[in-house]
């Protein structure tokens, strides 16, 4: 059985007085490979005087370019979806056979495609040594998988931060502790450092109860 979701994404800018706004490019649209079936999308942009174009990135990601040949003192970027949510197999995908057991070495060819996502930006003993007791011996590689995010789930708890941007790799260990996004953020340097190529996606959060449920319930 599945559950259909509507999203509302608002941003919203006002300025003291008008301004020249430069051309924006606008990341809010679903990748087409998600599995979450999106069923309708719309953004909306004001001021309504304005050109967009719809672009994409070497990665197939949608991207809307605005344009705005005025000035104006504010500025409003409204998404909204809907999404059919259901329960998937996340493990519903097939490995080469030269990967099924990790470590491997990938080919070649394969390499210098998966170069933006094998490339390191932490490079502190702190995350080196992390990553190297996420190491183990020769195995499947979905078992290494699992157990190096159950090992960060269990090494960092979990903080509803709503601090912008993301913590680095040496704070999240130091706190031990982080939101999602710095829990990912940690695992994906962590398995770069081992020669895994691994990426950073964002999402939404859907959650249908609340984490604390009401004293007098």
């Amino acid at each position: 059985m599945s559950i259909h979701i509507a999203l509302t994404h608002k941003t919203s800018y006002k300025y003291d007085r008008p301004i020249t706004l430069s051309p924006h490019t606008i990341r809010l649209r679903p990748a087409v490979h998600s599995k979450t079936l999106v069923t309708a999308y719309s953004l909306k942009v004001k001021p309504e005087n304005h050109f967009l174009n719809w672009q994409q990135d070497p990665f197939g990601n949608f991207m809307a370019r605005v344009v705005f040949p005025q000035k104006t003192s504010e500025l409003k970027v409204d998404v909204e979806l809907l999404a059919e949510l259901k329960v998937i197999n996340p493990f519903d995908f097939f490995l080469e056979e030269y990967a099924e057991e990790f470590p491997f070495t990938y080919t070649p060819e394969l390499r210098e495609e998966l170069a933006p996502f094998l490339k390191i930006t932490s490079t502190s003993s702190e995350l080196k040594d992390y990553a190297e007791k996420l190491k183990s011996e020769k195995m499947r590689t979905i078992v290494f998988l699992s157990e190096a995010v159950a090992r960060v789930r269990q090494d960092i708890g979990y903080d509803s931060r709503v601090q912008p941007g993301v913590q680095s790799c040496e704070e999240t260990l130091s706190l031990r502790s982080g939101s999602c996004r710095d829990s990912a953020y940690l695992l994906v340097q962590a398995l770069r450092h081992l020669g895994l190529a691994t990426r950073f996606v964002s999402g939404y959060l859907v959650q249908l109860r609340p984490d604390i449920r009401n004293s007098e319930a």
